[in-house]
């Protein structure tokens, strides 16, 4: 219940999401109506995917040579979600959608992130298919899509490959076309695929009828040969099984192949893959091989199509870090409550016959508890913003939409990497609280550390984000998203030394925030005014740091002016904006004194140092 009293406040007291239904796209609902998707998404969480969280953990996917096979705790999950018509929550009626808004089916979604986000809810199967109502025809939204939303079929991205990684430019998977009618099939123009995809998430099992694959490839030139770099890549939607062009399938399976699974440190009940494309294992009925796949968008722009997943998959990231991270905290903080040990550091507590105390009574313990709410609830608040974000930019008044749009450019790899590294930070810290009990298999808090430690790498890694931060984000379109996120800071402080009150900390912490915003500011100036940008983007990583602390304590300078009244959840709230302010704000100076000075004493290092 403590999460949803948080879910709660964070989206009716704070964001305010019930007047949504205010805008027509909304009218239909209201508090009554989210409330029930709450309650739906709560109990399906609790009774279908929690007590399997450590089921899925020690039964990982085993792949007989022909299928993939999963604990049927898995297929029980998978059901109850799809019944719950989540993957198509905020859908159009007519695609078989409850038009819900986005921040609402985004809370819903964090509770079975909660319960075992290694079960995994429809992030890629509906990522997959909003790619496709944005950039797809008409046929492939009505086949492709409107299966993956109504659960009938799973969706993949497939970018890395084993030599290319995260450098997308350096892809060798092709596409070349298939036969003199290739561009007349009526789901899009028709190629054939070969070549190796790697850490594809949902890449293959029999949780569905069938399987959609977003795939990168380069098609060739006149000449032959691919266009270098990620100007020639193209996106195709390519599916495990050939369906014809009312949606059926044929009974063929494509020339798509699982070479193998990858054992993971954590998130073991997902299935990881490798996915070899045209090798010939499926050919054709006349005996050839290649993967039919059908262009999406235009031959040469697969990025850019593809990045409308990636950043829905990486704000959904770091939905999941921050549930592992609150999940820790809720676990320590039980057993913390419960947990007898020590004695009071007073003067009855010398007596070594006086009765024991719980551990939660001693301080620094609950030092490591606030640093786990402070973090895991700061990040919530943060993921719940940035859903409110594309909320309005889907169906707000012009300009506020465009300033949606810029907030969300700057926001998003903050929204990625924060939680990934400081749920994660938590999870250490819940491992801490139990001691050698957290550190067993016995407790629950090692595999949500374990599980959490992979958010820093999916999606774009903490250094990817960094540069796209600064090397792009902050500086996009004359740096109006930058402005725009100081102009918002600078109203929520403004509101906080309004707000001030006696026994309350606002006026502190709003010029606190006030000298941070600074102090990034100045970094941004100095690093791309003094610095070229092999120098500039050097501590790209410690100004991503500093950068998202200054995030987070916006966040919960927001969450503290609407955390006012009394009651011991609030108090909980304003005592978390307290520790963040106090014990993490000041952080980042160091950060960004790297970044400032350019200094290079990482990119200087020479190989044969070290």
């Amino acid at each position: 219940m403590a999460l949803r009293h948080t879910v709660d406040f964070l989206l009716y007291d704070w964001l305010k999401v019930d007047a949504l239904n205010q805008r027509h796209r909304f009218a239909d609902h209201s508090r009554e109506t989210f409330d029930a998707v709450l309650d739906t998404c709560e109990r399906i969480a609790r009774e279908k995917f929690a007590p399997h969280n450590r089921t899925i953990d020690d039964q990982e996917p085993q792949f007989d040579g022909e299928r993939v096979i999963l604990p049927q705790a898995t297929h029980d999950a998978h059901a109850a979600y799809g019944a719950s018509g989540m993957l198509s929550a905020s859908q159009d009626y007519d695609m078989g959608g409850m038009q819900l808004p986005y921040v609402v089916e985004s809370a819903a979604n964090a509770f079975f992130a909660c319960a075992s986000v290694s079960i995994g809810g429809g992030m890629l199967t509906v990522g997959n298919a909003n790619l496709l109502m944005a950039y797809g025809s008409e046929l492939q939204k009505q086949v492709f899509a409107r299966n993956e939303f109504s659960g009938r079929w799973a969706g993949t991205m497939c970018l890395s490959e084993p030599q290319a990684g995260s450098s997308l430019g350096d892809i060798s998977t092709r596409a070349t076309p298939d036969g003199e009618d290739f561009a007349s099939d009526p789901l899009g123009p028709r190629y054939r695929l070969k070549g190796h995809k790697m850490w594809i998430s949902t890449g293959d099992h029999e949780l569905t009828d069938n399987i959609v694959h977003l795939v990168l490839a380069k098609i060739p030139a006149a000449d032959g040969k691919p266009v270098a770099g990620v100007r020639g890549i193209s996106l195709f939607v390519v599916p495990k099984h050939r369906v014809d062009d009312q949606g059926q399938l044929t009974g063929q399976r494509n020339d798509v192949a699982l070479a193998g699974l990858n054992h993971k440190c954590g998130w073991r009940g997902t299935v990881n893959t490798l996915l070899n494309f045209g090798e010939g294992k499926y050919p054709d009925a006349n005996g050839q091989a290649g993967a039919l796949g059908y262009l999406v968008g235009q031959a040469g722009e697969g990025l850019r199509c593809m990045f409308h997943m990636m950043n829905e998959a990486r704000i959904g990231v770091g939905m999941a870090a921050t549930m592992l991270g609150l999940a820790g905290y809720y676990a320590s903080l039980d057993y913390a409550k419960g947990r007898p040990q020590g004695r009071a550091m007073t003067a009855a507590g010398k007596n070594p016959a006086s009765p024991q105390v719980r551990i939660i009574e001693h301080a620094d313990v609950k030092r490591m508890l606030l640093a786990q709410k402070a973090y895991g609830e700061g990040a919530l608040a943060l993921a719940l913003y940035c859903a409110r974000l594309v909320d309005e930019q889907r169906t707000g008044e012009a300009t506020a939409a465009n300033e949606a749009r810029l907030l969300l450019e700057v926001l998003t790899p903050i929204a990625k990497s924060w939680p990934s590294e400081w749920c994660l930070e938590a999870n250490s810290l819940a491992i801490q609280v139990l001691g050698g009990y957290g550190y067993t298999r016995d407790y629950p808090v090692e595999q949500y550390w374990r599980d959490n430690r992979l958010n820093m790498i999916h999606e774009g890694t903490h250094g990817i984000q960094a540069m796209d931060l600064l090397g792009r984000k902050v500086r996009m379109e004359d740096g109006q998203g930058m402005t725009l996120l100081a102009q918002r800071i600078h109203a929520t402080v403004a509101h906080a030394l309004q707000r001030t009150q006696p026994a309350h900390h606002l006026a502190e912490h709003g010029h606190a925030l006030t000298d941070a915003l600074r102090q990034v500011q100045r970094a941004t100036s100095m690093a791309w005014t003094n610095h070229e940008p092999t120098q500039a983007l050097a501590n790209a990583v410690p100004y991503l740091q500093a950068f998202g602390h200054m995030v987070l304590a916006w966040m919960w300078l927001e969450v503290e002016l609407a955390s006012l009244n009394e009651g011991p959840e609030n108090l909980g709230r304003r005592t978390a904006a307290a520790f963040f302010f106090r014990y993490e704000l000041p952080k980042i100076g160091a950060w960004l004194n790297v970044v400032a000075q350019g200094d290079m004493t990482c990119a200087h290092m020479p190989e044969e140092a070290f």
